[in-house]
């Protein structure tokens, strides 16, 4: 009778990764907060911030200060009160219009002037708009609103034949892959790269860290296993936990907040994938190098989240931002995921964009698994 020989070679490394895995993935499912975090938490944060975080400005509420009853007056007002963007009120005196914008009971005043009729027939009519200047944004998107409103009522006079003194050139303006100027198309998809950025780095983060604390993971090391097999058994689990959670996200997307998915389904899940394994590259690297829950979670917050919203142009320019600014943002990769992730959301398969963010989120994970394997080894020595 002869003693079994030890496996060795790259088919003993392979059933060690499959056993590593299947053990992994045991651990996920019986992990109720491993599934929350992975499957629940996506769906709940994209609810949480898709409807409550929007730069759209609706039910403004106007006050519309009638000091001409002409009917051109009246169809001005009208504009105002048909318009979804507006609540409007009428009162007869300027001096109880800013009584109101004083109470903050109305954020703008339209004053239509009791020679609007006479000065419409001589080309001279004017409109005055006040607007509550303490919101800077919303002041300014009320004002485009109010322009919107009497450039429609002038369309609709122009429409029925009467005289309208306007500008020599018309404007024709249109927004490109966004008509309806919906903030929630372009904010959705930056909430996904927001949402998989934070579960991605937590998961991993979280899990190895506590594996750490318990002394389980040292354990691990004193079998043949590698450092690279063991944290690649620890990724695969999360991985796939963390594709379903992007699927849902992105299913949300579609049916809850209407947002068109243009371009390759394939490739916008393929781009995901590789922005996951960045996500669990950084869970990992920090989670090997803290070796603590706490220190792990606040430090996967601040290294991933906070960048993710501030600095990746989800929901700032940043071209608007300082030089310096610009250039701290490259080395975060939520940056580059949504840049692609709104691309293939709203535009379609736009390769030149697509590429270069793509090969440098492949490089990012490349560097990041590798740092992951380094730092394990060199906590374990």
């Amino acid at each position: 009778m002869t003693a079994a020989t030890p496996q060795t070679g790259g088919m003993a490394r392979l059933r060690r990764i499959v056993a590593l895995i299947r053990k992994e993935g045991w651990q996920v499912v019986r992990d109720p907060s491993s599934i929350a975090i992975g499957v629940i938490m996506p769906m709940l944060l994209l609810v949480l911030f898709g409807y409550g975080l929007s730069f759209d400005v609706k039910n403004v509420p106007v006050a519309i200060v009638m000091e001409d009853i002409s009917a051109e007056a009246r169809g001005v007002a009208s504009s105002f009160e048909l318009s979804d963007y507006f609540n409007a009120v009428q009162v007869k005196t300027m001096a109880e219009a800013e009584r109101m914008m004083l109470e903050k009971r109305v954020n703008a005043i339209v004053r239509i002037p009791p020679d609007f009729a006479r000065r419409m027939e001589q080309g001279t009519a004017e409109i005055q708009v006040l607007v509550h200047g303490t919101d800077a944004n919303t002041a300014r998107i009320s004002l485009g609103y109010a322009q919107g409103a009497v450039a429609t009522w002038m369309a609709r006079e122009a429409a029925m034949g009467r005289i309208i003194a306007g500008p020599p050139v018309s404007i024709e303006s249109r927004l490109w892959f966004n008509d309806a100027n919906n903030s929630s198309y372009f904010l959705v998809p930056g909430l996904i790269v927001l949402v998989m950025t934070l579960i991605g780095a937590l998961l991993t983060a979280l899990v190895v860290a506590r594996e750490w604390e318990r002394g389980t993971f040292e354990a691990l090391f004193v079998t043949p296993v590698r450092p690279g097999e063991i944290l690649l058994g620890k990724t695969v689990p999360y991985f796939i936990l963390g594709m379903i959670g992007l699927a849902l996200s992105i299913l949300g997307a579609k049916l809850l907040f209407g947002v068109p998915i243009r371009g390759s389904l394939w490739l916008l899940v393929a781009a995901s994938m590789l922005y996951l394994i960045v996500a669990l590259g950084i869970g990992l690297l920090i989670s090997s190098l803290t070796r603590s829950q706490f220190v792990a979670s606040q430090i996967t917050i601040i290294a991933t989240f906070l960048p993710a919203m501030m600095l990746s142009g989800f929901m700032f320019d940043i071209r608007s931002m300082p030089a310096a600014i610009q250039v701290i943002t490259h080395i975060f990769p939520a940056r580059y995921f949504v840049s692609v992730l709104q691309t293939l959301f709203l535009a379609g398969d736009i390769w030149p964009v697509i590429l270069p963010n793509a090969a440098v989120l492949a490089v990012m994970a490349a560097v990041l698994i590798a740092l992951a394997i380094r730092a394990t080894r060199k906590t374990i020595g």
